[in-house]
């Protein structure tokens, strides 16, 4: 009986191999012999090699692939990277079999065919043994690590080195990575500007700073930064569009009055008037409240936590109208207005985005997306095999999320990182704020249209992000809809799947600690629950990161627009402002560069990046999950196309939720 092999080996650097390959597949009645595919070299990058097996008689179909790679030269590191295989077998039916995994010498690996199947319609007992298997060996890799009390749960690897190689960083990225890094510091080096304490002495110093690096957002944010539209502006599209939310009755300790504000306001209205028409807006920085500086370069560093009062004006133009900078009202804490000196207002609404700072990094941006994301890939590696259908669907947003969280926890907030040496925060706050942030973090605040209704900016215009990002949260909840119900036709198919229920019982347990009360469940009951979970999990993963990540250096990168730290107090009363005291409260010099080579390489794509929708590693192959995947690609298409349209007509184009420009994946 003749079984025609096909082996695929990967396209990246170093994928060949020399060792000797060999092969056994298992069916229904029996299994092969192993039999030997080379016996010196042949498996070369990007290479197909065609096999003829002939066995005395039919192994029945087809169950698992085994591959055995056996060294022949005694030195050297000789894996290699085995995309897939496919067997046709003599009754003419073609088999793919998926690997995307890399094989070292003498180590043997089973695979399954790319059929998805639940737990529940995978009757053979070989199969199920083998599923069981290999949950065992993932759950003794990829283990949980507690971070710190009160956040969510890492995965435990104290580098990129211990963690397998299939979730690393390939040659190309990481080589790619480290060379950004290195030319963003040693451009700075070169200037002599790294290492200097001194302050700016003005802002025309700053232009010299990454000057060949800026972007055409870079120059708007210079030219625009000091202007109120352009500051109600970033909050809606700028890097962190998720802490706006409509104001219908005044907190308490923000005593605004309407003689304060009438100026700003339509005549003969008032805020009570504005606010029942849905027209005022606050941002509360109340996560930092309390915090201490941090001390740089042996100076007192200070932050501050700010209550921002915005009005949408019937242009459609978001305007703050109010600021005050701390928590508790007082004599000693003025509410400062657009009609104060330009000096008093310019400075309180910089002490509002050095605390946007720290919100978005931390919170938006770091919990949110990176740590969550983190969770999802950790329970689904341990918890879901490699042919269980929600593996397949959620592994392409997984790619890389591992590296990339354990460079960051290395890299920015570890006790000698930028957090620690270059922020007001520091790093003793930034463990107090993630804490406070991980307590108030929701399932339904992750959840793009129930976060939009819960803050009450449905109908504020000229929100680019809720209007691209709906759409997008849209598409790719059409497209996990039509893929979880070809494989879930009944709730009582999703109650059964204890895989499925394993999975989500970690991430309550270890992404939201058990905290029922943040509305996430401990177990899945119904097909539009685990639907819109699945989305909210892909939706994190790709388009929020993409949201809160890729316009980082854009917005960032012209320090006085978003300054990691402040070097005075908040002012305690009107009229003490100047010019060149604004220039003596921002980071100095060294602060500032540091930061804008984070900044440059937490913001600098990949080219070693899958976009949205693209998906190289054929792990589907039943028909309607194929189709699921094409007509998700066609609607990532169209929305491309429109908000490339839309954005033609934009004095600053709203670019982060274009399908072209989102990762699959969290992935830097």
């Amino acid at each position: 009986m003749s079984y025609q092999v096909e082996v695929f080996t990967g396209d990246m650097l170093h994928a060949g191999t020399t060792s000797r390959i060999s092969i056994k597949l298992v069916g229904t009645k029996g299994s092969s012999k192993s039999v030997n595919l080379s016996w010196l070299g042949g498996f070369w990058r990007g290479s197909v090699r065609k096999f003829e097996l002939n066995f005395p008689a039919s192994i029945g179909s087809l169950l698992l692939m085994e591959l055995e790679a056996e060294s022949l030269f005694d030195f050297g590191d000789n894996e290699w990277f085995c995309s897939k295989v496919t067997v046709t077998t003599p009754e003419g039916d073609k088999v793919l079999f998926p690997c995307y995994r890399w094989l070292a010498d003498d180590e043997k690996l089973v695979f399954r065919d790319a059929v998805a199947k639940t737990i529940l319609k995978d009757p053979n007992d070989i199969t199920k043994e083998h599923r069981n298997t290999e949950i065992r060996k993932r759950s003794a890799v990829f283990r949980w690590q507690l971070h710190a009390p009160g956040i969510p749960h890492k995965v435990k690897a104290d580098s990129p080195e211990a963690l397998p190689d299939e979730v690393r960083f390939s040659f190309g990225k990481k080589t790619e990575f480290r060379l950004t890094q290195v030319s963003a510091i040693l451009e700075l080096r070169l200037q002599s500007l790294a290492d200097r304490k001194e302050p700016w002495t003005n802002f025309e110093q700053l232009d010299h700073v990454f000057a060949e690096r800026r972007t055409d957002t870079f120059e708007y944010v210079r030219q625009h930064w000091r202007e109120d539209e352009f500051f109600g502006s970033q909050l809606l599209n700028g890097i962190n569009p998720i802490l706006i939310q409509k104001c219908s009755e005044l907190p308490r300790k923000f005593p605004v009055t309407d003689d304060m504000v009438k100026a700003f306001l339509p005549s003969g209205s008032s805020l009570k008037n504005e606010m029942k028409r849905g027209n005022i807006f606050l941002c509360d920085y109340k996560r930092l409240d309390g915090l201490s500086g941090n001390v740089i370069n042996k100076k007192q560093q200070y932050l501050s936590a700010p209550m921002c009062l915005l009005f949408s004006n019937p242009e459609g133009k978001l305007l703050p109208i109010a600021i005050q900078l701390k928590q508790e009202p007082g004599e000693e804490n003025p509410i400062f207005l657009p009609s104060d000196s330009e000096s008093d207002w310019l400075l309180a609404k910089i002490f509002v985005r050095s605390a946007e700072f720290n919100e978005h990094e931390l919170n938006s941006h770091l919990l949110r997306t990176h740590l969550m994301a983190e969770v999802f890939t950790v329970a689904t590696l341990r918890n879901l095999p490699a042919v269980h259908p929600l593996f397949k669907l959620l592994i392409p947003h997984c790619r890389y999320t591992l590296q990339i969280n354990i460079m960051a926890r290395s890299l920015l907030i570890s006790d000698s990182g930028v957090f620690a040496e270059h922020t007001a925060i520091g790093r003793v706050g930034t463990a107090k704020f993630l804490k406070r942030a991980t307590s108030s973090l929701t399932y339904s605040s992750l959840c793009l249209p129930d976060d939009i209704k819960a803050r009450g900016v449905e109908d504020i215009p000229n929100y680019y992000y809720r209007d691209d990002g709906l759409k997008l949260w849209n598409i790719i909840n059409k497209y996990v809809d039509g893929v979880v119900r070809y494989y879930y036709t009944s709730d009582d198919d999703v109650i059964k799947d204890t895989e499925l229920q394993s999975w989500i019982g970690e991430i309550y347990m270890k992404g939201f600690l058990e905290k029922a009360e943040q509305g996430i469940t401990s177990s899945f009951k119904s097909v539009d629950e685990l639907i819109k979970f699945v989305t909210m999990a892909i939706f994190t993963a790709s388009a929020q990161h993409a949201a809160v990540n890729n316009g980082q250096f854009d917005y960032g990168g012209w320090m006085p627009n978003l300054p990691s730290t402040l070097k005075c107090p908040p002012p305690t009363k009107k009229g003490s402002s100047t010019e060149d005291s604004i220039l003596d409260s921002l980071p100095d010099i060294s602060t500032t560069v540091n930061i804008m080579a984070a900044l440059y390489v937490l913001s600098k794509a990949s080219t070693d990046r899958y976009p949205l929708g693209y998906f190289p590693e054929e792990l589907f192959n039943e028909v309607v999950p194929l189709k699921m995947i094409e007509e998700f690609q066609v609607a990532l298409k169209s929305l491309s196309e429109e908000i490339e349209r839309r954005n033609q007509t934009l004095p600053l184009p709203y670019v982060y939720l274009n399908p072209t420009d989102v990762d699959n994946s969290i992935a830097i």
